[in-house]
C-alpha cells in the first residue's frame, strides 16, 4: 500500500502542480478560457469574475499538488484533492457529452487536449485522490506543524506573486504560437497542395488505355486526336493541403482589404501594436508610449501598424478622442487572436522577416532607441 499511495501521491501532486503552474503563469489566458464558457451557457453576466476565478483556481490547483506531493497540511491536502476531483470529474463528463468549448483549458497553452481526453485523466486523477484521502493520515512530513504552516504560507505566497507578476507584465513562459523566435509566417500560411494530375485517353479501336502528365500529352497530334478519347483523370498529391496552425489572424485594412501576407512577408523590421478592444484599452500607454514610437519609427522609416479587434467607428472615435497615431496605420484583425498573440492591452510586438523579435506590455513599451539595440 505505501506503493500505491506514493503513486498515487506522484500522480495527482505532479498534475496539480503543473495544471496549476502553467495557468499561474497566464492568469488572462485561463480568464478568458472561463468567459469561453460564460458565453458557451449563457452566463455572460459572469465576465467579471473570470480573472478572480481564474488566480483562485490555478492557486488552489498548486497549493493542493505540493501539499499533496509533499505532504503540507496532508489531512487538508488530501480533502482538497479529494473534493476537488469529485467536483471536476463529474462536470468534465457532462463537457464532453455536450462540447460547449473544443479545448477545456485545463493545462493552459501548455497542452491542448480535448474534452474526452480531459475527462479520461480526471478519472484517474480521481482515483488517486481517492487513495491519497483514504490513507491520509499515513502521511507523516519529517518537520514540526509550526513548519508546515509557513511552508503553505510562502507556497501560497509565491504562486499568487507569480500570478500578480506575469498579470501586469506578460507570462514568464510563453506556450502560444507567438513567443518570441517564432517564424509566424510559417504558421499563418497554409500548406499549399501539391499535386501531378494525369489524363487517361482510350484508343477507341482497340480499347487500349494510356495515362499522359496533364502537361505532356500528344493533343496537337492530329492522328492520335482522331483515334484516342478523354476518358478519366488522376490526381496524385505530392504535398497534401494543411491550414495553417494560426488559423485565424489577418490583417486587413478599412476597405476590406487583406493585407497579411504583404506583412507578414515583407523584409525587415515591423513594429506591431497590438489593441484587442480600443474601448478598453490603456489609453496612456496609447498617449505616451505608442504614439512617441510611432513618430520615431515613421521619421526612420520603419514599418510601423496597429492591430484591433474594433470596428472602424470605434478606430475613427479612438484617434479623434486620444492623441494617437493617425487612422490610416490602424488594421483590423481577429480579437480572439490578437489575445493570443499579447496579453496586454496594448502590446508591442516587433517583428524581422515574419520572425518575433520581442514584445512587451504596455506598462513596458520602449523607445525606438532600445528597440534599436536589440536588433543590434
Amino acid at each position: 500500500m505505501k506503493a500505491l499511495l506514493w503513486i498515487s501521491r506522484i500522480l495527482l501532486g505532479g498534475v496539480f502542480i503543473f495544471s496549476g503552474f502553467v495557468k499561474a503563469i497566464d492568469p488572462l489566458g485561463s480568464a478568458y478560457k472561463f468567459q469561453d464558457y460564460f458565453i458557451a451557457f449563457g452566463t455572460e453576466w459572469l465576465f467579471f469574475t473570470a480573472l478572480p476565478m481564474a488566480i483562485l483556481l490555478s492557486t488552489l490547483e498548486f497549493i493542493i499538488g505540493v501539499g499533496v506531493l509533499f505532504g503540507i497540511k496532508n489531512r487538508l491536502s488530501a480533502w482538497g484533492g479529494f473534493l476537488f476531483m469529485l467536483f471536476f470529474t463529474p462536470l468534465t463528463l457532462y463537457i464532453a457529452i455536450t462540447d460547449p468549448v473544443p479545448d477545456c483549458g485545463c493545462f493552459g497553452d501548455a497542452i491542448i487536449i480535448n474534452n474526452w481526453e480531459t475527462f479520461y485523466k480526471n478519472v484517474f486523477l480521481l482515483a488517486a485522490a481517492i487513495v491519497v484521502f483514504i490513507y491520509r493520515n499515513k502521511i507523516r512530513p519529517p518537520w514540526p506543524k509550526t513548519v508546515d504552516n509557513l511552508l503553505m504560507v510562502a507556497i501560497t505566497a509565491g504562486i499568487l506573486g507569480v500570478s500578480a507578476y506575469c498579470l501586469t507584465y506578460l507570462p514568464v513562459i510563453d506556450f502560444r504560437p507567438w513567443k518570441v523566435s517564432n517564424d509566424v509566417t510559417e504558421l499563418v500560411m497554409p500548406t499549399e497542395e501539391i499535386a501531378e494530375t494525369y489524363l487517361i485517353f482510350e484508343n477507341e479501336e482497340t480499347g487500349e488505355t494510356r495515362e499522359y502528365p496533364a502537361d505532356d500529352y500528344p493533343w496537337d497530334d492530329p492522328e492520335w486526336a482522331e483515334t484516342w478519347t478523354f476518358k478519366d483523370q488522376r490526381r496524385e498529391i505530392i504535398q497534401p493541403y494543411e491550414e495553417a496552425e494560426i488559423e485565424d489572424f489577418y490583417i486587413q485594412d478599412e476597405f476590406g482589404e487583406d493585407l497579411t501576407d504583404f506583412y507578414m512577408t515583407e523584409p525587415g523590421y515591423l513594429l506591431m501594436v497590438v489593441s484587442h478592444d480600443l474601448y478598453r484599452t490603456n489609453t496612456r500607454a496609447f498617449e505616451n508610449k505608442v504614439t512617441p514610437l510611432w513618430r520615431e519609427a515613421e521619421q526612420e522609416g520603419h514599418t510601423f501598424i496597429v492591430l484591433t479587434g474594433s470596428s472602424h467607428d470605434a478606430i475613427q472615435e479612438f484617434t479623434e478622442a486620444y492623441e494617437t497615431p493617425d487612422r490610416h496605420v490602424f488594421y483590423l484583425s481577429d480579437e480572439i487572436e490578437l489575445k493570443t498573440i499579447v496579453r496586454s492591452n496594448p502590446g508591442l510586438v516587433l517583428m524581422k522577416d515574419g520572425v518575433v523579435k520581442g514584445k512587451w506590455p504596455h506598462r513596458r513599451i520602449p523607445e525606438l532607441n532600445e528597440i534599436r539595440q536589440l536588433q543590434d
